[in-house]
């Protein structure tokens, strides 16, 4: 299969005389009949048969009228099909690393043992460990508290707490 996409690149370059084109109408047949001796009621169509397809397609001008087993929209469809596949692949999010697992659960941890904390405590305190990680990070990784839970404490012991001195 890759001498037949050898033979083609070669009748590229040649300039398109009238015995290159009938070179590679020749081509183009012996190709299909290739597609049609496989052993199937209906040959199924490899990816290396829709590369030549599309090489072809994109080089030689009357090929068009050398196809017999399938339509020529289906070749244009399947060059439209590739070109998507690449332009999906080169815009692709690659996006932030993930935090790291164990700074993720020493989070929730210190979350978990001191609930008054919030998530500039927690920042601070990570800093002070030598952690390198955004305010805002923290925050989206601690543990979300329901609305009606209560901080360790109320206004009355922080009043008490507070009146002495």
């Amino acid at each position: 299969m890759f001498t037949l996409l050898f033979k083609v690149l070669k009748i590229i370059r040649s300039k398109f005389h009238i015995t290159s084109n009938l070179v590679a109408q020749n081509l183009v047949l012996r190709q299909q009949l290739l597609i049609m001796k496989r052993r199937n009621k209906r040959p199924k169509l490899k990816t290396i048969d829709r590369v030549f397809w599309i090489l072809l397609s994109r080089f030689w001008k009357p090929w068009r009228k050398s196809l017999i087993i399938f339509k020529p929209e289906t070749v244009i469809s399947w060059h439209r099909k590739g070109f998507r596949l690449f332009w999906k692949h080169k815009s692709r999010s690659i996006g932030r690393p993930r935090v790291n697992s164990e700074i993720r659960d020493l989070i929730r941890k210190m979350a978990r043992a001191n609930p008054s904390w919030g998530a500039p405590r927690i920042h601070g305190e990570l800093l002070r460990l030598g952690f390198e990680i955004s305010e805002r990070s923290v925050s989206k990784l601690m543990p979300r508290r329901p609305p009606n839970a209560r901080l360790a404490q109320s206004w009355r012991t922080f009043l008490n707490n507070h009146a002495h001195k």
